[in-house]
């Protein structure tokens, strides 16, 4: 033991210096254990995990030299695994029982689109009828459906309106996004809709002042700015993406320059930067000292920064883009170099503290992969002499390498690859760089005086320039291609692998290639399951040759959009229901029978012994396996194999496991109640 680890720290004392970028990612592996455990840790045993993780990271002193690095990177493990339960305990929030319909009271915190484009609201200190105070959840969100009159809706007003509300559903096949862990942590214990009008009861009385500043910010921009640029003007000022068209957030996300609308390290980036150039240039003009005029741009600029942060509603992207911000003016007052490995290390671990949920997000990974492949590649790169050359360079090299490194997130997390991606961000990033970002600074400035039409009008213009690329460079034939959700490993090894390319001193850093190249080899090589049955059975879909075939033309939207997107085939609804045949997959002769709804099951006139019936109604005794609502009530939605002599199931409860946000389908004496066979005889 004491010559491996005398071997061990040989090879770690020629990485000396060079070894502080490994906490965030080891502290990342101690995060990702957490969320990976089957069972929830007791509370008690949370807090044995921070207490021993701390003692070891104190008590590294006494080891020996050679013991040190292996004690710290257990120590940042077992840290990282009991801060994420700590964090999840303190988020802990009511979360609905059971279906509720009825009035619902609450105070407007949020107001949002959802992704059928439905006007969403999300409220707080929320009262329910019929309900215990103590049992209501402390956020919910409603979904806006029909035509009316909507009345002029502000953050801080006491609403109410009649509608469904139903507790966060779980992922829609097993191992997919779950939307219940997401809601946890937002602490929204209860989603649902309604089509009634919505009645103010209290107006804001002062109350949230910034999120009604913030909302007033986005009406005057609208007001100035007519049309899909002025909507998408308020959200890159204010975060506001209500009165962005489906189409617009369609074409952006086909060329890969949505996350031009995205409040994150872009924008704060070019905010803060246009802030610290300018006032260097005033401040060296003023005082004559370079060194000390840039130190003072450097503190004063935290200010708009910070700013906003604040206007922008402060969720997670802009609160990363801010602390990475913050580092490099802070290197710039310590007289450091701005943008290094330390810089971004320190930024991942201060977001991670704050929130080690946003390790799972696609935006932490895109981001973080974003700046470190930027800080490798232009730390070794030297883009020539000459400014313009030099300027030129640079943007081109940035947009590769940035479009390169978020490709794998970008293609798993959404499952679609831009193919001239790269083309549209030069066409626009420059652009939002040397227009819309600045003159909206200006616009903003001059509000109070009434004067921002004209920086406005700028903004505008630069927007209307990439509104018109987007939809131009979306209509190329092949500018979209789909590609199928990865197995659940894949991007940790991915990422282990890239970090230890980047981070790693010297040539054995290549070796990081092999876990990479494992990690595509997984990917292509990935199975979609033959058979997948939506949580409640509502909908059915099979894989067949020509694609996933589901079992109604309509319903269940979502679930269906999800899968097929999954599956990376690139089917639309009508082609994949109009693929359906009611066979079922690797039994000649036998049938797929789906029964969904009263009439249906009133309806139902029996099936043979080797048929699957999949019903969202209690059915009598059949004949033949069936799957029905007393099953799914404790699976979820499930993903079927058939084998010889029965079927193999995996289930979203089963994948999720008993954890805080997931435990409807377990309990203390059955730890796992999801039916891993079915034999085909079986009733």
């Amino acid at each position: 033991m004491a010559g491996w680890l005398s071997m061990v720290w040989q090879v770690l004392q020629a990485q000396r210096g060079h070894l502080f970028p490994w906490v965030p990612v080891v502290f990342s592996c101690g995060i990702a254990g957490y969320f990976t455990l089957p069972v929830e840790p007791a509370f008690s045993v949370l807090c044995g995990l921070m207490g021993v993780g701390l003692g070891m990271a104190v008590a590294v002193v006494w080891l020996p030299e050679t013991a040190r690095p292996l004690a710290l990177a257990i120590a940042l493990v077992l840290l990282g695994a009991g801060w994420a339960g700590l964090r999840a305990h303190y988020v802990s929030a009511p979360v609905l029982k059971g279906h509720y319909y009825g009035p619902i009271t609450g105070q407007l915190v949020a107001i949002d689109r959802s992704a059928s484009h439905a006007l969403r609201l999300t409220l707080r200190d929320v009262v329910l009828a019929r309900r215990d105070a103590r049992s209501v959840p402390d956020r919910v969100r409603v979904s806006l459906h029909g035509e009316w009159h909507m009345p002029d809706l502000q953050p801080g007003q006491v609403v109410q309106m009649t509608g469904h509300l139903s507790p966060p559903g779980g992922a829609v096949e097993p191992g997919g996004f779950d939307f219940r862990r997401h809601a946890w942590f937002l602490r929204l214990g209860a989603v649902g809709y309604t089509r009634t009008p919505v009645m103010i009861l209290m107006p804001h009385q002062g109350k949230m002042p910034v999120a009604r500043a913030r909302w007033a910010l986005s009406e005057r921009v609208q007001n100035v700015l007519s049309g899909q640029a002025g909507a998408f003007a308020a959200a890159v000022i204010t975060g506001d993406r209500s009165g962005l068209s489906p189409d617009v957030l369609r074409h952006l996300r086909q060329t890969n320059i949505a996350h031009l609308l995205a409040i994150s390290g872009l924008h704060m980036g070019l905010l803060v930067g246009t802030v610290f150039a300018a006032l260097r240039l005033a401040l060296v003009g003023l005082f004559g000292d370079r060194l000390r005029a840039k130190k003072l741009a450097a503190a004063v600029a935290l200010v708009p920064g910070a700013g906003y942060l604040a206007l922008s509603g402060g969720n997670v992207a802009t609160e990363r883009a801010f602390i990475m911000v913050a580092v490099v003016l802070v290197g710039v007052l310590l007289d450091r170099r701005a943008l290094t490995f330390r810089a971004v290390a320190f930024a991942a671990m201060l977001v991670l503290l704050l929130r080690p949920e946003a390790l799972l997000s696609p935006g932490f990974q895109m981001s973080f992969a974003a700046t470190s492949a930027l800080v490798a590649v232009l730390g070794a790169v030297r883009p020539g002499q000459g400014r313009l050359r030099r300027w030129g360079v640079s943007l081109v090299l940035t947009s590769a390498v940035a479009g390169l490194a978020t490709a794998p997130y970008s293609m798993a997390h959404f499952n679609q690859v831009s193919h001239y991606g790269l083309l549209a961000n030069l066409l626009t990033v420059p652009l939002m760089g040397l227009l819309v970002m600045p003159f909206g600074l200006i616009a903003v400035l001059l509000m109070p005086f009434g004067l921002e039409a004209v920086p406005l009008w700028v903004m505008g213009w630069g927007l209307e320039w990439i509104l018109t690329v987007a939809a131009t460079v979306s209509s190329w034939p092949g500018a979209v291609g789909a590609i199928m959700a990865p197995p659940a490993m894949v991007l940790p090894i991915l990422t282990l692998g890239a970090c230890f390319v980047l981070l790693w001193q010297g040539r054995l850093r290549w070796a990081g290639a092999v876990p990479v190249i494992v990690a595509g080899a997984l990917w292509m090589t990935g199975v979609r399951p033959a058979i997948l049955v939506a949580e409640g059975g509502g909908l059915v879909g099979v894989m067949t040759a020509e694609g996933r075939a589901v079992s109604r033309p309509k319903g269940d939207s979502f679930v269906a959009k999800i899968w097929l997107e999954n599956d990376g085939q690139g089917l639309g609804r009508d082609q994949s229901s109009s693929l359906w045949d009611g066979g079922l997959p690797g039994r000649v002769g036998a049938r797929l029978i789906h029964v969904h709804g009263k009439r249906s099951a009133a309806a139902f006139l029996g099936c043979q012994p080797g048929d699957l019936v999949v019903t969202s109604e209690p059915l009598p005794a059949t004949g033949c396996t069936t799957i029905g609502p007393k099953m799914l009530k404790q699976t979820g939605a499930i993903a079927i194999i058939p084998e010889s002599g029965g079927l193999r199931i995996s289930s979203a409860a089963q994948m999720a496991g008993r954890r805080l946000w997931a435990q409807r389908s377990v309990s203390a004496d059955q730890p796992n109640q999801t039916p891993l066979h079915l034999n085909m005889a079986s009733r």
